[in-house]
């Protein structure tokens, strides 16, 4: 690879795999009120949320960090009166102080927030405005979680960018992936170019570990308990106990990866520990971490920032990629390893971010085990099956029309099931 390419993409990876604290769509709610609210200049008197679908979906039933509680009234009132917008992903990590301020404003002034749907084909949209009297501000948040494309205030413009097709493809000097490329630079690549992956694994590791308390579910602490000396099953309990805290609202911060903690913590986790459990050397681990990351990066990049399909498809993909490299495995092998997973994982829906979202990570992570062992035995899925086609990069792009195009009424008949409930 040049330079140039090993430069270009490890920008990207720099950009997508970051930081962040909490659930990154109601995350994204809270950096989008707290733009409109230092743009405001002051509180305001009300406050109101526009959401695409999709950011709905996904805000309104998951933990928010510190508070004990669920959903998007927390997370507005705790951008409005503390967060600040250029954290960016970390606009929830905030004081003790500051979580119980944000609460007691929400008591005094629930009837100051509406939340309602944006009427757009933006899966990825967020729009806040601040009102007091005839004065106002707005902030839009669209296409990734950080990316502020329209603010305003009493009519006067003060940034607007046009939407984009994909925003992370046309991002200024963006690669375009296949397949070789991602596995190329995995394993070409210089190793120091590469360690700044390293920097996932005492944060996520670190979610792990406050998970095994029990959170949620509790899905890896109880599968802990059973894992004696299964080596796939120690590893899948670790990275969902990670998931378990996340979701119900645990204050570590994790690695994300696309704008998906969850995608982060199984990109990462399960490459970490399968490769430590197996006294696999470092520099082994480094590359099968960016494989896992890279991987996942590049198969959504055809499914798009939100979507139907769940986030665990392009993340579990990756791992299996990964967890083929760590045994050995050829191009050619991981490529069957990934076809496999395309014919095992399709399909599966995004029912929004919640504490049982550690269920999908346990059965994406189960499958990238077998798959892979597949793969290294030369099995494959055929051509002719499914999503699958003799090229790799044509299957990836089969898995990531139907999860950006073939899912759009599934999206819907989710959001309608989810708000119309008999409690």
């Amino acid at each position: 690879m040049t330079n140039e390419e090993i430069k270009s993409i490890k920008a990207l990876m720099k950009r997508e795999v970051v930081l962040a604290m909490g659930c990154t769509e109601p995350v994204a709610v809270a950096l989008t009120v707290a733009k409109a609210r230092e743009t405001f200049g002051q509180m305001p008197e009300k406050v109101e949320v526009l959401l695409s679908k999709n950011i709905f979906k996904n805000a309104m039933g998951v933990g928010i960090p510190g508070t004990g509680m669920i959903g998007l009234p927390i997370a507005i009132a705790m951008g409005l009166v503390a967060g600040k917008s250029e954290r960016g992903l970390e606009v929830l990590d905030l004081r003790s102080d500051e979580i119980q301020a944000a609460k007691q404003w929400l008591d005094a002034n629930q009837s100051a927030i509406s939340i309602a749907l944006k009427d757009t084909s933006e899966k990825l949209y967020v729009e806040c405005i601040c009102r007091s009297g005839d004065a106002y501000s707005k902030a839009v948040v669209a296409q990734q979680h950080t990316r502020f494309v329209h603010i305003e205030k009493d009519g006067e413009v003060i940034l607007h960018k046009a939407l984009t097709a994909n925003s992370i493809i046309t991002q200024v000097n963006a690669p375009t992936l296949n397949a070789r490329k991602v596995y190329d630079f995995a394993t070409q690549t210089p190793l120091e170019e590469l360690e700044f992956i390293l920097e996932t694994i005492p944060y996520n590791v670190e979610a792990a570990l406050e998970g095994m308390k029990g959170y949620g579910l509790s899905t890896g602490k109880i599968l802990m308990r059973s894992a004696g000396c299964d080596i796939v099953h120690n590893v899948i309990a670790k990275t969902v106990a990670a998931a378990d805290a996340r979701m119900d609202g645990c204050t570590k911060p994790v690695y994300s990866n696309s704008g998906s903690g969850n995608q982060g913590i199984t990109c990462t986790l399960a490459i970490y520990e399968y490769a430590s459990r197996k006294n696999i050397e470092q520099e082994k681990m480094t590359r099968a971490l960016i494989m896992s990351h890279l991987f996942s990066i590049y198969i959504k990049q055809g499914i798009g920032r939100l979507s139907a399909l769940c986030g665990i498809v392009n993340a579990s993909i990756g791992v299996a990629a990964g967890i083929c490299y760590l045994q050995d495995g050829s191009f050619e092998q991981i490529c069957f390893a990934i076809k496999n997973m395309i014919n095992t994982l399709a399909g599966m829906a995004c029912d929004g971010a919640k504490p049982s979202c550690s269920l999908k990570i346990t059965t994406g992570l189960y499958s990238a085990f077998v798959t892979s062992e597949l793969a290294l035995n030369n099995k494959v899925v055929e051509h002719t099956d499914g999503l699958s086609e003799n090229d790799i990069d044509r299957s990836i792009a089969n898995i990531g029309r139907l999860g950006h195009d073939g899912m759009n009424e599934t999206d819907d008949v989710i959001l309608d099931i989810m708000t119309h409930k008999q409690l």
